[in-house]
């Protein structure tokens, strides 16, 4: 099922019934970061309080929504806002399940030298109760299938009793490392197709109805045609709208 919705969001979950999405991935427009078009109103909590609160509505119990955001720098300080959207979704019942981090490699060299490059986006994990079968990605394991004395690979520990063979796969970290860029979708801030399957594939089977209410250039709508999931996007951005219902719709099966 594809359900792809032009209009504003927080209109357009009103449609939705309650307790029917399985999974919500979006990248709200935040701090004002970026510039959305004409019809943006601007970034602020009379947008992502109701935002969050619908989405708590329409989402089902063991449901996950995945909250990618970061904060912007004004007049010397950070905004913050993330935390008071974790905070918030806290407040309305969602439990913040995971605090991942979506590291950037290649990101674009600091201007202001007064601190750090920025290099990172927030990813909070919500869930309504405890996520359904949850299913975090594997990665192999450096040492995996060797024996290890104790475990631990370490030299001095090579005379000591105990030990054993390493798995050869463990949970991925909550730390992602994935550049940005790529193939240009006309839209100013896209998150790679990787990430998105990787969590659509972790908090979701297939199936299942995923929600994208920032849909943007539709790569959301992508990884779900691709991993077999049902999908619902809003874009209110015309430009962006068309952008995202080709992508998606050219996908092959």
């Amino acid at each position: 099922m594809l359900n792809l919705m032009k209009g504003d969001c927080l209109e357009k979950m009103k449609e939705i019934e309650s307790g029917s999405v399985d999974m919500v991935l979006t990248s709200p427009p935040y701090d004002n970061l970026r510039d959305y078009g004409k019809d943006f109103t601007g970034w602020g909590d009379h947008i992502w309080k109701p935002c969050l609160d619908e989405i708590y509505r329409t989402i089902k119990e063991g449901g996950v929504c995945v909250w990618v955001v970061a904060d912007a720098t004004i007049k010397g300080s950070e905004t913050g806002t993330s935390f008071k959207q974790a905070l918030y979704a806290k407040k309305i019942g969602f439990n913040l399940h995971d605090t991942m981090i979506w590291h950037k490699p290649n990101a674009m060299p600091q201007v202001d030298k007064s601190r750090f490059c920025q290099s990172f986006e927030y990813m909070f994990v919500f869930s309504k109760g405890k996520p359904k079968n949850p299913t975090p990605k594997m990665v192999e394991t450096k040492n995996g299938g060797k024996f290890l004395k104790r475990g631990d690979g370490n030299p001095q520990n090579i005379n000591k009793k105990g030990g054993g063979v390493v798995n050869k796969m463990r949970i991925g970290f909550n730390v992602i490392n994935l550049c940005v860029g790529g193939k240009n979708n006309g839209h100013p801030a896209t998150f790679p197709l990787s990430l998105a399957q990787d969590h659509i594939k972790s908090w979701s089977n297939e199936g299942d109805t995923v929600l994208d209410c920032f849909m943007g250039s539709g790569t959301t709508g992508v990884a779900c045609k691709s991993l077999n999931r049902s999908f619902i996007g809003i874009e209110m951005d015309d430009k962006y709208f068309e952008i995202a219902k080709e992508r998606i719709t050219e996908v092959e099966l």
